[in-house]
């Protein structure tokens, strides 16, 4: 069948926790890195639909492109480890130990940051025809979002603080449900259409995802954004990381492996 039933595809999750532990430094930089910039790109193609249409929707619909990509390729994004190593550490796999857990995250953090920064540089180089010119409309775009995304919430102080937090849950709920969903078909067709409408949701509601703000917020800074490197890390990405790492962990990872495959005890009846 294309479709794996849950206690299937929970204990794929787990498997793919315990190979990313042991995969060696250099394919978990290679696969962090394209997967970080592979989501950029999608990032500009979103953002530059919306400029060009003025409908943030379409932009939406289409972002998940470069998510089904980089999982169709077998890369990793520092969401997606998020959920899936921890399962293999709380299923007490041979080897898996937190430290190896914790190596995990911060290559693949590493490595994301470097795929999008990259696309970061690459993009502003075209904006701006080698920085001979101010930004095109879409790079404007590009500085007015880590405007928003940071000095705005640095406005509201520590509800700004909670409030960013909360969407980096949010974004990681849906975002490690597209992680999952790449695993309950067998077919490229059914990976694709379970993968876009977790990612499509995130997208337009304007959680916040450490990838993509890897991107964003770098990029803003070459093309003349009026926020500092400070406010990216304080006001965006280090909250964004921390809330990415318990929604996506609490809501997806543990949910799911605590009823499909640590079961509790079926019900007796007379």
């Amino acid at each position: 069948m294309a479709y794996l039933v849950p206690s299937e595809f929970v204990t794929k999750m787990v498997d793919a926790g315990e190979s990313k532990i042991f995969m060696s430094t250099r394919d978990t930089l290679i696969r962090a890195y394209m997967a970080g910039a592979i989501l950029a790109l999608a990032a500009v193609f979103s953002i530059t639909i919306n400029v060009q249409t003025g409908q943030p929707l379409a932009g939406a619909v289409l972002f998940p492109v470069g998510f089904c990509m980089l999982y169709l390729l077998g890369f990793d994004l520092l969401t997606g480890v998020f959920v899936l190593t921890p399962l293999a550490l709380i299923d007490k796999r041979p080897g898996v130990t937190l430290g190896g857990v914790i190596k995990n995250w911060g290559l693949v953090f590493a490595g994301n940051f470097a795929g999008a920064f990259t696309v970061a540089v690459l993009m502003a180089i075209t904006f701006t025809y080698g920085f001979s010119v101010e930004p095109n409309a879409v790079g404007k775009a590009i500085g007015v979002i880590g405007e928003k995304r940071t000095l705005g919430y640095a406005e509201y102080g520590a509800a700004g603080m909670l409030t960013l937090f909360v969407r980096g849950m949010l974004c990681n709920w849906m975002v490690s449900t597209g992680v999952v969903g790449a695993m309950i078909s067998t077919t490229v067709t059914g990976k694709v259409v379970a993968m876009w409408m977790p990612i499509m949701l995130f997208f337009y509601m304007a959680f916040e995802h450490s990838v993509v703000n890897m991107f964003l917020f770098p990029s803003g800074l070459l093309l003349g954004a009026h926020f500092s490197m400070m406010d990216y890390l304080i006001w965006n990405e280090i909250p964004t990381v921390l809330g990415n790492l318990v929604g996506g962990l609490s809501f997806t990872g543990l949910t799911l492996y605590t009823t499909h495959l640590k079961t509790a005890p079926k019900r007796a009846f007379p």
